[in-house]
């Protein structure tokens, strides 16, 4: 787990950077200690409450610093242009592939019809073909 704690170090202190900000200011948007946030930056645990608040202040939606300690990369969540609270979300391209072929394969199992395995995936891959072309994945 040493090397997980040492990429979400330089990924934390990266988004900080990126984003201007010192670790101060970026604890005080957390809401916790600057020796809290310094912890992390060194590759020490925390608690996982420390990581939510990092991921709030870092503008990495729920559950990055989990996905960092599997391997994967965090998702950055931008405010939306409508006036309402929502957000959006980039979804790396490798998760979002999964994702439209997850759904798409429950979709087609869920289908009142006789779609076999072989079929199911060529209307994957159809679908993940056009969404390319289409420049969303």
């Amino acid at each position: 787990m040493g090397t997980d704690l040492e990429r979400l170090a330089t990924l934390v202190q990266e988004r900080r950077l990126e984003l201007g900000l010192g670790i101060e200011p970026a604890a005080k948007l957390a809401s916790m200690s600057k020796d809290t946030w310094k912890r992390v930056e060194a590759a020490h645990s925390v608690r996982a409450t420390s990581y939510t608040s990092i991921e709030r202040a870092l503008r990495w939606a729920p559950s990055s610093c989990r996905r960092i300690l599997k391997g994967d990369d965090p998702v950055v969540v931008e405010a939306s242009p409508a006036a309402d609270d929502s957000a959006i979300a980039v979804i790396p391209k490798e998760d979002l592939k999964r994702h439209v072929g997850d759904s798409v394969n429950s979709a087609a199992i869920g289908f009142k019809g006789d779609l076999t395995a072989d079929q199911i995936l060529d209307l994957n891959q159809l679908v993940l073909e056009e969404l390319h072309k289409r420049g969303v994945i």
